[in-house]
């Protein structure tokens, strides 16, 4: 009896390990996959580099079936753009560009990166294309030299359809001839590979969808059973990704210029010139970050010259009158040339209009405080009545503002008690006259 109980315990010791392992292995099977997503919404630039990059590898340390890319931007910049592709080209983890929602698009920049997916999707109604590289900074490129450009991205962009197997001779086209395409073209000519109104709907169509890594590893996408973990930019990379807007560096430097032209014109205000200082190395990292024009910004500030010189030198509008056309200019040519960055052109008709009034509010401000007669100092005396305490013949005292002051009549003998105008100030000395009758 004894041996059986030890049987019995011998055995029970052996096969409640073993189930315990079968019952892990299940509860690990059963447990839902994760889709890592990302949201990418506006101008290519380098902070949503970082962010993509720093949100495919949390997919990739989560260990994730899938990580896909929300994706609407008009373009951006060229070496943020390779630095994305790359990333993605390179990612131990599939990865998933989706165009959305409807009415975005994924214009230059955004078309690589589209092209770059393992998996391309777009939802209806948008669009991709139109990747004619472009000046980043706004100047002029030699027709040899922008040739060599176009063909370096257009061997690039073929580059990497081929990788995805995708249409090599279409996507290059969006780089020779700025070709857009809808998401109906875009799935037609096999630049993407599905339509999915939803993301539910992608990540249902995605389900066992077949892709290779960069490792060569082929992998299968599992979403039978799943959770969505949306991997949002932290409030540093929003707050830098707004700075990045144009639009936005746009009013900083107008903020700027206002607030230094109203301590300028107003010393000792402060506050407009901390504002418009913090405005203004706002607006230069900006202005930075997305390669504006030289020539657009130093309009700009030859503007904010002008309109201060206008406040010393009183051209009665000439200097103003530059300032705003500069101002014009400046704003029109400042992202002129950078692909897919562009200021709108309300927001500049709105700050032209509102620097516009300010300017003249200040100015017609200083003109009328220059033709309003003084009412201090020896200068605010002149045409004041003073009252004569002794003759004078013509040298004398009078009493003028409360003060004794020696005084010289031009117009003959004054005898005390008489009132005289004061016409001139010298030193300490007033010249006066006999005050008419009325």
């Amino acid at each position: 009896m004894h041996r059986t109980w030890l049987k019995l315990l011998f055995l029970a010791l052996l096969v409640i390990p073993i189930a315990a392992g079968l019952g892990g292995s299940l509860i690990a099977a059963a447990s839902p996959t994760t889709v890592e997503v990302l949201t990418v919404d506006g101008t290519i630039v380098p902070v949503v580099a970082d962010y993509i990059d720093r949100g495919i590898s949390q997919a990739e340390r989560d260990g994730a079936t899938v990580c896909i890319i929300e994706l609407n931007t008009p373009g951006g910049l060229l070496d943020s753009t390779e630095r994305i592709v790359g990333r993605i080209m390179n990612a131990d983890v599939p990865i998933v560009v989706y165009v959305s929602p409807k009415g975005a698009w994924a214009a230059s920049a955004g078309t690589f990166i589209t092209l770059a997916g393992h998996v391309a999707a777009m939802t209806t109604g948008t669009t991709i294309g139109a990747a004619h590289p472009v000046a980043g900074g706004g100047e002029e490129i030699p027709e040899d030299q922008m040739q060599k450009i176009v063909e370096f991205s257009a061997k690039w962009m073929r580059t990497i359809a081929e990788e995805r197997g995708r249409n090599m001779e279409e996507a290059e086209l969006a780089v020779r001839e700025s070709k857009s395409f809808t998401d109906v073209d875009a799935l037609e000519y096999n630049l993407i590979d599905l339509r999915a109104d939803t993301l539910e709907n992608l990540i249902a169509e995605i389900d066992g969808w077949k892709v290779t890594l960069a490792n060569g590893e082929e992998v299968v996408i599992d979403t039978t059973d799943y959770d969505t973990t949306r991997n949002e930019m932290n409030a540093v990379e929003k707050f830098l990704h707004a700075l990045s807007d144009p639009n936005i560096a746009y009013i900083l430097l107008s903020l700027a210029t206002i607030g230094l032209i109203v301590e300028i014109s107003n010393p000792g205000l402060v506050f407009p010139g901390v504002a418009g200082g913090i405005s203004l190395c706002l607006a230069f990292y900006s202005l930075g970050v997305l390669n504006a024009y030289w020539g657009g910004i130093a309009l700009i500030l030859l503007a904010v010259g002008l309109f201060i010189a206008e406040y010393f030198t009183t051209t009665f509008g000439l200097l103003t009158a530059g300032g705003i056309a500069s101002l014009v200019m400046g704003s029109l040519i400042l992202f002129s040339h950078s692909p897919g960055i562009e200021v709108n052109r309300g927001l500049i008709a709105g700050v032209t209009a509102g620097v516009t009034a300010f300017a003249i509010f200040v100015l017609g401000a200083i003109i009328r405080g220059q033709r309003r007669r003084k009412v201090t100092g020896a200068e605010g005396m002149i045409g004041t009545i003073a009252i004569a305490k002794t003759p004078l013949d013509p040298t004398g005292t009078v009493l003028a503002q409360g003060e004794l002051w020696t005084a010289t009549s031009e117009g003959g003998k004054v005898t005390p008690g008489e009132e005289v105008i004061i016409n001139k100030v010298e030193a300490l000395k007033l010249w006066v006259a006999k005050k008419s009758k009325e």
